[in-house]
């Protein structure tokens, strides 16, 4: 098995932290540059940057709090929100991001994903998919969770793979917020249509949730979560102390 990340997820509006449930009911929680210092210092694999409201408000990113944040962390940085093109994938790169993920860009023009692997490489390029049960069927839903696309979700993904999306972030709006535990039924269905790391996002609501996740999908490659670590739910130090204790590998500092 080998070496899982913790990634928390800093979803930003306004320039501060904000987390809902079921991507709604969006409330302040801190300064993404003070809770990226913490989570860089205290054992995050990974941190996300997500501009939560840039796609559905069609304005660019924020890039002065993302540099910022930027230099404040030691750890790789991926970045998403109003990624509509090339040139943006060129602002956030240039701002500290190492990875830039994809979300409702990719919609609605699905070459992107194609281009900016070829200009900056698979590794390069995240692709964030925002997932809902309609009728018993996945669907992908765009800017920000607000928009049904109509799409099935695991062959939306297995398309954007297929152009050269190097990583996938499963984020489920079922359980997001929901703390019940990731949503495994999903992640395993996006599991068996592609071969790239996926990162599970969505229903985190303790520790034991990451060990029951990597026990249960040994493929999963990282574990997203926002609340637990926001508001000292879950310690990743401990998180991590537990995951050892459970045979599952993962980075310890």
């Amino acid at each position: 098995m080998i070496t899982k990340r913790i990634i928390p997820c800093l979803d930003v509006r306004d320039s501060r932290v904000v987390k809902g449930v079921n991507f709604e009911g969006l409330n302040d929680v801190s300064s993404p540059v003070e809770l990226a210092a913490y989570y860089s210092e205290n054992g995050a694999d990974e941190l996300v940057f997500y501009d939560i409201t840039a796609s559905y408000e069609q304005r660019a990113l924020f890039t002065d709090i993302l540099k910022q944040v930027a230099k404040t962390i030691f750890i790789p940085l991926t970045v998403g929100g109003g990624i509509n093109d090339l040139s943006d994938f060129e602002r956030v790169l240039s701002c500290g991001a190492d990875k830039v993920s994809v979300n409702s860009g990719a919609i609605r023009n699905p070459q992107l994903v194609y281009e900016a692997a070829k200009r900056y490489g698979d590794q390069c390029v995240v692709l964030s998919a925002d997932i809902k049960r309609v009728g018993g069927v996945f669907h992908v839903f765009a800017k920000g969770g607000r928009e049904d696309t109509g799409m099935e979700a695991v062959e939306w993904i297995r398309r954007c793979v297929g152009s050269g999306a190097g990583e996938v972030v499963v984020n489920s709006i079922d359980t997001d917020g929901v703390k019940g535990g990731f949503d495994i039924g999903m992640l395993s269905a996006v599991l068996d249509a592609v071969s790239v790391p996926v990162i599970a996002s969505g229903g985190a609501g303790c520790a034991e949730d990451f060990v029951t996740l990597f026990k249960t999908l040994p493929r999963i490659s990282a574990g997203l979560a926002a609340s637990v670590f926001h508001f000292k739910q879950v310690s990743i130090p401990e998180l991590k102390k537990l995951l050892a204790e459970n045979a599952i590998p993962a980075r310890i500092i």
